[in-house]
């Protein structure tokens, strides 16, 4: 039975503040990546009345998402023993930065640490920040590790650990925001805000370590919560989920998200993407497609993203370039063509400039938008298909071998903003 409590009556406040002074529980529960029920529910759970519990839920997604705090005790508009009884049961703790890198380019990865879940290890998971002259996008991952083992992605050649919670995702954009300096400062009128304008995260793509729709329900939720407009408040067509071609999931991700949606398809025929993205082999080509005609809204004002990686010999000719327009013909699209990030002990190559320039000019002269994407941090090995976590960091000989690599493709020419 919750202990009922009238925070506004003295002596409840007086007797209240004696019992958060004789002790805490063993473990706190950390707020971030609850719901508005689940948040309300555990604030019923540790004695908040259900009449103030709604409001109280709300008071404080405000200051987790909209002001990022991490202390109770600066939450002002809360009443004194209810921040005490907060500080006691719960936590707002930001996971181990483990490692931050800044590329030449402008680029930032972070390596988190999260504590472990039952009786596994603690996980480690990357995060890229990609900052452009009209935007900042927050690439997020959603599994350690990856099943999928796409023969082009580096994170691929690392095994599954566990699916990441929606707490630990959310953790990604949270923690980015920290670092950047994205959230608020709160004013002597308790005011504050950043302008749209303003913000350095303006976008996020569930692009990193993990294909997402095998953990929908976290993922879900934390794209909820990010998209709030009470807390993080980032519009759902700046949120941008990537799948290899989960087919079961597509539909779910547009009734039950309502987020962008990327298809990492990379090739044209199902003999080859059989081969390079083995997925292929469950939800053939034609399944999909038909899952991305009938996605809920799409239309020309909420195009598909088509993820094309350039693979020189591989993917890369103007047949396959005629057969991609075929294939996509009817579907509201665009091609974003990715020029294949390099990692030691790779098969491939990345395309020639000249030829992903004609593969991009027929594409776009048959109506489809097909940016060339700017490779972005490779020197810190932050680039599209690149991720890994510490433990499967690569070795020093290795690193230097990629930056041979780099050196060698780097008179391919000027990369186009996508």
């Amino acid at each position: 039975m919750p202990l009922s409590i009238d925070l506004n009556d003295s002596d409840t406040r007086a007797d209240l503040s004696a019992k958060v002074a004789a002790g805490a529980p063993a473990e706190k529960i950390n707020l971030i990546g609850l719901d508005r029920a689940e948040l309300r529910d555990a604030l019923i759970k540790v004695g908040v009345p259900e009449k103030q519990a709604r409001m109280r839920a709300s008071q404080l997604w405000q200051w987790i998402y909209w002001y990022g705090h991490q202390d109770f005790s600066a939450m002002s508009n809360i009443a004194k023993p209810l921040r005490a009884m907060l500080e006691q049961h719960f936590t707002l703790d930001r996971p181990e930065l483990v490692e931050e890198q800044s590329s030449e380019d402008g680029t930032r990865k972070w390596l988190f640490r999260f504590p472990p879940r039952g009786a596994g290890k603690p996980v480690e998971v990357e995060t890229v920040y990609i900052p452009e002259s009209d935007r900042g996008t927050l690439c997020i991952s959603s599994q350690v590790g990856c099943t999928l083992t796409c023969t082009f992605c580096h994170t691929g050649t690392q095994k599954l650990v566990r699916n990441l919670t929606s707490e630990e995702i959310l953790m990604q954009l949270i923690v980015a925001r920290d670092r950047l300096g994205d959230f608020p400062d709160k004013d002597a009128e308790g005011q504050g805000f950043v302008p749209e304008g303003d913000r350095k995260v303006t976008n996020i793509v569930m692009m990193g370590m993990g294909e997402p729709l095998y953990n929908f329900d976290n993922v879900k939720k934390a794209l909820l919560i990010a998209s709030d407009n009470e807390g993080l408040s980032l519009s759902k067509r700046r949120i941008t989920l990537s799948t290899s071609g989960v087919v079961p999931g597509i539909e779910k991700t547009g009734d039950e998200i309502g987020c962008m949606l990327a298809i990492s398809l990379h090739a044209t025929n199902d003999d080859l993407r059989d081969e390079i993205v083995p997925i292929n082999k469950k939800y053939n080509i034609d399944e999909l497609l038909d899952a991305c005609r009938n996605y809920p809204g799409v239309s020309n004002a909420k195009r598909i993203t088509f993820e094309y990686v350039m693979l020189k010999g591989v993917n890369d000719s103007l047949n396959d370039a005629k057969e991609l327009v075929r294939l996509l013909k009817g579907i509201p699209a665009k091609i974003n063509l990715i020029p294949f990030n390099p990692w030691p002990g790779s098969a491939y190559e990345c395309s020639d400039w000249n030829q992903i320039e004609k593969f991009a000019d027929f594409v776009n002269a048959n109506g489809y938008a097909s940016p060339i994407r700017t490779p972005r941090g490779r020197d810190i090995l932050a680039a599209c298909g690149q991720l890994k976590s510490e433990s499967e960091r690569m070795r020093k000989r290795e690193r230097e071998a990629l930056n041979a690599m780099h050196a060698m493709v780097a008179g391919h020419g000027a990369d186009s903003d996508t």
